[in-house]
């Protein structure tokens, strides 16, 4: 392990995490809050940090497969601890641990909160809060790339440890290019989302809050009812339809830009995504109609909106879908194992390896029917070798090896079952809300410190999808050769 060019990466991380907190800074003068100590503090320590170990100097530059994954773990728990200081100094969240997790719930596009009263938080605080949710969408590490020239090596490894999904590509030769180009699409379309929401009647200031939200899939709120606050179906409907656009692989908006559409209409986690979130949809309108005498485009307006946050994990709310039936509840908690798309915002399982683990599955049952055939498994026509089918098995087995061990530590605190087993969904998918306790009106301040920790472990290993995290606590990663 190249341990300076590691500490060089952990520092450009940290500088850009201190400019990044400048516009909350100036939220907070325009306000005169109290909070501004706080960022000044902050933003002084954390950019002092940066520069310090941003001076390391290595000799010939070389990005490998391991410092890659050890700097993109470390420097997710070091933007977490630095950008928990604004809530824990300023006393909006006195406790450092409930700080830390709701700032690790931000960058991770999780959504789960521990604030009570969301709308007595000054503006300043709620714009970081969420603003939190857009830098970690894409990734802190490919919003570096995007910013700074290459440290040299291989930089893929850097995108490859951070971004969802089994197999992240490049979109042009030069990894920052790729970086910068998936950054103005999403720059754009979260701008789009803005403007749609101002011209639906949402304040200016709580457009920028919602979509953050939809853009990086977290569903940090600044309203108690989330968007049901607004009673308003084009607000919903805009959000509805961005929280699944950003569910989409990316690399299709680029296809998109080039005009390959047969492209697109062939990629089959797309077709798997499109399919499981309208049938989704279709049944919770069915079973949810009548029991709560909705009219059918109010059954749709809601269903739609539960669905798309959460197959999205991005957990905003329009009703108290805890109160549906079990049957909407049940298929409400098999998406959000499931997830959207790799290559996106949303966090979950991915399409993806749902559709290489049905097709695994297909093929040993005709491999069994006819032992003597010789057959591949193939996505968008290209077969998947041996160690992309291992790698896939072997984070379906750590992600629910976590969640059977998470769920046993959660019990501790004594809630019932559905309450401890969704809020390990929750958080290691990457979601938001729950069931119960922890459902959609509800939050997870009354968990203990140990639950928390392990909500907070969840939600890193969900975003960096369990290996990068599992690799840095190995002790053969640190050995010089």
């Amino acid at each position: 392990m190249k341990v300076k060019i590691v500490l060089k990466v952990l520092g450009i991380v940290l500088f850009w995490e201190a400019l990044l907190m400048v516009p909350s800074l100036l939220i907070s003068i325009i306000d005169n809050s109290y909070e501004i100590n706080a960022f000044v503090i902050t933003i002084a320590a954390t950019a002092a940090t940066g520069i310090l170990l941003s001076r390391f100097k290595f000799g010939k530059p070389e990005m490998r497969k391991r410092e890659g994954y050890a700097a993109v773990a470390l420097s997710w728990f070091a933007v977490s601890l630095f950008g928990a200081l604004p809530f824990y100094l300023s006393g909006s969240i006195p406790s450092y641990i409930d700080a830390l997790f709701e700032t690790v719930s931000g960058f991770t596009t999780t959504g789960s909160s521990i604030v009570r009263d969301v709308e007595i938080m000054p503006r300043g605080l709620l714009f970081w809060r969420s603003f939190t949710h857009w830098i970690g969408g894409m990734g802190v590490l490919v919003f570096t790339m995007a910013l700074v020239p290459s440290i040299g090596g291989h930089p893929v490894f850097l995108m490859r440890a951070e971004s969802p999904g089994p197999s992240p590509g490049k979109l042009v030769p030069r990894i920052g290019e790729s970086s910068k180009i998936l950054y103005i699409i999403y720059a754009f379309m979260t701008v789009i989302i803005v403007i749609l929401l101002i011209a639906a009647g949402m304040p200016v200031f709580n457009s920028f809050i919602y979509a953050f939200g939809t853009a990086g899939t977290g569903g940090f709120a600044m309203d108690t009812l989330s968007v049901g606050a607004y009673n308003n179906p084009w607000i919903e409907w805009i959000i509805t339809i961005g929280m699944y656009l950003f569910g989409v692989n990316f690399t299709l908006y680029y296809l998109l830009i080039r005009k390959e559409f047969k492209h697109i209409f062939k990629n089959e986690e797309f077709r798997l995504y499109c399919f499981y979130t309208v049938l989704g949809v279709a049944l919770v309108v069915i079973n949810v109609m009548h029991r709560f005498n909705y009219n059918f485009f109010e059954a749709l307006r809601h269903s739609a909106f539960t669905v798309s946050t959460l197959v999205t994990t991005t957990g905003y709310a329009t009703t108290d879908f805890n109160l549906w039936p079990m049957f909407s509840k049940s298929l409400l908690l098999t998406l959000m194992f499931f997830g959207a798309c790799a290559g996106s915002t949303a966090g979950g399982v991915k399409s993806i390896r749902i559709l290489v683990l049905i097709k695994t599955l297909y093929y040993e049952i005709k491999h069994t029917i006819h032992p003597q055939s010789v057959q591949t498994i193939k996505v968008d026509g290209k077969s998947l070798d041996d160690d992309a089918l291992k790698s896939i098995l072997i984070f379906f087995f750590a992600y629910v090896a976590i969640i059977i061990l998470s769920v046993i530590i959660v019990s501790l605190d004594d809630f019932d079952f559905m309450t401890s087993f969704s809020a390990v969904i929750a958080t290691i998918s990457n979601i938001g809300p729950g069931f119960e306790i922890a459902g959609p009106m509800g939050n997870f301040a009354d968990f203990s410190v140990l639950s928390k920790s392990i909500f907070i472990a969840d939600m890193i290993l969900g975003r960096l999808e369990i290996l990068p995290v599992i690799i840095l606590f190995s002790p053969v990663i640190w050995r010089r050769n």
